[in-house]
């Protein structure tokens, strides 16, 4: 049940994904009945979706539809088969920076076409308690002012993925004004941890130091990343879920956080502990800088403690252990 002790029925889209798939196991942890939908696009490895939906079906509060949300139809078929949905978490979306450089069309079909189908879902019911949307701090790359703060300029996006992650903050603004649509965005810093996705610095390192292989480390090392533990980052959701703004004095009932560990750390620290727990050292291929990318993230979560109550627990020194626990027994190392 949600904070107010009422049922709830939550739509998690991206539930196959890697905090789609965490979040929904605690909403289902805590009794909620979730609906999931992904498309288990073959962005990276299906099996890893398929094999975290497989520990979600494990309840039978849990119920899934493949389908993509820029189908618009498939989209509205799915509220007329659940009209119970009262609260969405809108975490699908193609990420990554450095793929929006490869496959830019990707992510207008995502985070624009799909968001906004989304969007428009809830308006139309009309009985939408409160939309969660996944942003990202990809959004002040090309800030030089650590630690970031949600009231920092962030309308000259350097990624096109961050564009997309920007005009998907504006339209959920936008609805939350026009239709009373309590909306909350959500800035994701560096998560990391268990089932985490392949294409993500916390998973390539491992697999390739593992297999003899160099890793890349671009800015020559000179990286700082506010490196955040995915049960942190699930705790922010649903306490921000449980939360949803009321508005107040004429303004619209948005609001946005980071969710981040507030604190930046070393990449090449980053990479040690995972060395360590592998018991095995890195082969490094120093690059410069990616087009789009940052040299620090640094997460002011001061607006997130205040009002979610959101207090980031793990350091780097209890998470990587985790992850690398993980790593060795989902893939036999």
């Amino acid at each position: 049940m949600g904070a107010d002790g009422d049922d709830m029925t939550i739509l998690v889209t991206g539930a196959a994904g890697f905090i789609g798939f965490h979040v929904a196991r605690a909403l289902l942890d805590r009794g909620e009945t979730v609906v999931g939908v992904d498309n288990l696009n073959d962005y990276y490895e299906v099996s890893l979706k398929e094999a975290r939906l497989a520990q979600l079906h494990a309840s039978d509060r849990f119920v899934f539809q493949k389908l993509d949300i820029a189908d618009r139809s498939a989209v509205n078929s799915l509220f007329e088969a659940h009209p119970q949905i009262d609260r969405i978490i809108q975490l699908a979306a193609q990420a990554g920076v450095r793929y929006s450089l490869i496959n830019p069309a990707a992510y207008v079909h995502s985070n624009l076409n799909g968001h906004f189908n989304i969007m428009e879902a809830a308006r139309e019911r009309g009985t939408t308690k409160h939309l969660v949307f996944a942003s990202s701090s990809s959004l002040y790359a090309g800030l030089t002012t650590p630690p970031f703060k949600v009231t920092d300029a962030t309308d000259t996006p350097i990624s096109l993925y961050a564009a997309t992650k920007k005009s998907g903050e504006a339209m959920c603004h936008s609805y939350a004004h026009l239709f009373d649509i309590p909306t909350t965005s959500l800035r994701f810093f560096t998560v990391y941890g268990p089932w985490g996705r392949p294409d993500m610095a916390a998973q390539i390192f491992p697999g390739k130091i593992v297999k003899g292989e160099p890793i890349d480390v671009f800015n020559n090392g000179q990286m700082r990343r506010d490196f955040t533990y995915i049960d942190d980052i699930v705790a922010g959701v649903v306490s921000a879920l449980d939360r949803p703004p009321s508005g107040a004095d004429g303004k619209a009932p948005y609001a946005v956080y980071n969710l981040g560990n507030n604190r930046a750390e070393n990449l090449m620290d980053f990479i040690k502990m995972i060395e360590h727990e592998l018991n095995r050292k890195a082969e490094i291929n120093f690059l410069p800088m990616q087009p789009g990318d940052v040299s620090e993230t640094w997460a002011d979560i001061d607006s997130a403690r205040r009002d979610l109550g959101y207090d980031p627990a793990t350091p780097i020194s209890e998470g990587v252990p985790k992850l690398i626990a993980w790593f060795r027994e989902y893939y036999g190392v």
